[in-house]
């Protein structure tokens, strides 16, 4: 199977790349195509730097991924994705794999993953996808345990691909070693995320511009029992199964 490798922290991530060793580790076709830059928070936005209508892609040698195609692409993850399934690659790509992010993307707040938006994306084109995460805080940090995520890859790998095409699952990791991880979890979405962002507006002086001044911090509520921040502190690896967007139908049923 041929395996699109992406992130949203930009190409130059060790989590990318420890992705992509993985991957061919499990046996599949890799290529890499990632941002230029980090485009943390991103969500499924199809931005791109355009001149005209060319979008400069940058052919890449990874370290020790040097016989897998790479590219730095100057767009965010989702168009990545989507220019993938839209004439840039021949043969298409079978299945997305996205990250390993710096850091959990965790509760209703996977909305703003770009990691995320990209799987989403690849199941509009009918592709299955895996959004994976470290919880290794917002920055990373030198010595994270990206293989305890690539372990994880092919028990992970067989749950997606035993699943309809299409399905997107997200799996975040603690960031311990492997050894010292529990079991893998089904997990629901907590409520909130793994930071809250407050948002305060200062106003300009003598007619200046106002700000909004925003602060990010760790939530203080207690996640719900099940869900994926409640697991993932108790040192449990989380996967859940997420949708990509859709209507709901009978909204004017009965009218």
């Amino acid at each position: 199977m041929r395996a699109l490798i992406t992130n949203d922290d930009g190409i130059a991530s060790p989590g990318l790349h420890a992705l992509a060793r993985g991957a061919l580790a499990a046996g599949f076709d890799v290529t890499v195509a990632a941002p230029h830059v980090d485009s943390t928070g991103v969500g499924a936005s199809v931005f791109a730097v355009a001149e005209g209508r060319r979008v400069k892609v940058h052919p890449q040698v990874l370290p020790g991924l040097e016989q897998v195609p790479a590219f730095s692409v100057e767009a965010h993850p989702a168009f990545i994705v989507h220019a993938a399934g839209d004439g840039w690659f021949d043969p298409r790509p079978d299945i997305v794999l996205s990250g390993i992010n710096v850091g959990a993307n965790v509760g209703h707040a996977v909305i703003h993953s770009g990691t995320v938006g990209a799987v989403l994306t690849g199941a509009l084109k009918g592709w299955s996808g895996l959004a994976t995460s470290l919880d290794c805080g917002l920055r990373g940090r030198d010595g994270a345990h990206w293989e305890s995520v690539v372990d994880l890859l092919p028990e992970v790998l067989e749950v997606l691909l035993a699943r309809p095409r299409g399905t997107v699952l997200s799996l975040n990791v603690p960031d311990r070693p492997a050894a010292e991880i529990g079991p893998l979890r089904e997990a629901e979405l907590a409520h909130f995320g793994s930071v809250q962002v407050r948002v305060e507006h200062e106003s300009g002086v003598d007619g200046a511009p106002g700000t909004l001044l925003t602060t990010i911090s760790e939530p203080h509520e207690i996640p719900a029992e099940g869900t994926d921040v409640a697991l993932l502190a108790r040192g449990h690896p989380t996967l859940s199964e997420l949708r990509s967007i859709s209507s709901i139908p009978g909204l004017l049923d009965g009218r």
